[in-house]
């Protein structure tokens, strides 16, 4: 246990203390500055010399921010000779730019890939990216964690009657359909379009969703628009209650307002972004033992695949 290290950046210190205390290990000392002009300063308080180091730092908001924290971390420990650096970044900011979906547009997600591995990361630890494939932007270990873990005891412990799961999108259908096949389920699918950025329109439901409840599934909720409008469509059509499961509670501009006041009956995120407004409809579960344990199987050469494998 003595060879690794903890450390723990702004982003999350909630997790990062949780994480260190399921392992029963201290989070290693380091101080961490703003000039005034916003530059970040990082300084390491202990020796990590032929240490493998675990940093505990999502690049939620504010993104930028907290990624250059990360890669100033990182940086710090290379140059202080730590044997390896293990990157655990619950929440992988810019996955959604993945691809090029329209002319003279970056692909963000792999320029973040290329700066974290410039910087030294030796390996990236991370839960639902976005997009799978992002993983092949690395050209180091990438553990994408299933958030499902965390989801499944709990849809269980609701005992809906009539439960059926949904994908708020086409795009989402794998993930749902993992969900269903998990909780022995059947499924059904929202066909929206979308007109710009964070702005959604529902368009059909595809399958019966009459007297059931309905458990939405996707890997993030941002402005929380497609959610509440698929769940209004949803009960339109008949759904008896709606719920959705996201791993990651973005929840920007007027993302809390719009859960208040719209359809859906309950949100069900992880902590791999802090959540810091309150709402009765939101419930957070912790991401904290699962990534500890990960941190642990990594550190003794397990294997971390059969942490999700169907019992």
């Amino acid at each position: 246990m003595s060879h690794y290290m903890l450390f723990c950046g702004t982003a999350n210190p909630q997790l990062g203390e949780k994480i260190a205390e399921y392992l029963q290990m201290p989070l290693t000392r380091a101080t961490i500055n703003r000039f005034s002009d916003g530059e970040i300063n990082v300084q390491i308080s202990e020796s990590v010399r032929g240490k493998d180091v675990f940093i505990i730092q999502p690049t939620c908001a504010p993104a930028n921010a907290n990624l250059m924290e990360l890669l100033i971390m990182t940086d710090a420990l290379k140059r202080s000779s730590a044997r390896s650096i293990n990157a655990v970044v619950p929440y992988y900011g810019y996955a959604r730019q993945d691809r090029k979906a329209a002319p003279r547009v970056p692909i963000s997600a792999k320029l973040v890939a290329d700066m974290m591995e410039t910087a030294g990361v030796t390996r990236l630890i991370t839960v639902d990216l976005h997009a799978s494939q992002i993983q092949g932007f690395f050209n180091i270990p990438v553990d994408n964690l299933y958030g499902a873990i965390l989801f499944i005891d709990y849809i269980k412990s609701k005992k809906f009657e009539n439960p059926v799961i949904a994908s708020p999108d086409i795009g989402g259908v794998a993930r749902a359909r993992y969900f269903a096949s998990r909780l022995g389920m059947d499924m059904v699918i929202i066909d929206k379009r979308r007109e710009r950025a964070n702005v959604s329109e529902v368009m059909n439901i595809i399958g019966d969703v009459e007297g059931k409840d309905v458990i939405l599934i996707d890997d993030m909720i941002d402005t929380a628009g497609t959610m509440v409008k698929g769940a209004a469509a949803l009960k339109e059509r008949g759904a008896n209650s709606v719920m959705a499961c996201c791993t990651h509670p973005v929840l920007s501009g007027p993302a809390i307002e719009r859960i208040r006041e719209g359809a859906l009956d309950e949100l069900v995120v992880s902590d791999t972004i802090p959540v810091a407004v309150e709402c009765k409809k939101i419930k957070a579960l912790s991401t904290a033992s699962m990534l500890a344990e990960v941190i642990r199987r990594v550190q003794n050469n397990e294997s971390v695949n059969s942490l999700f494998e169907t019992k």
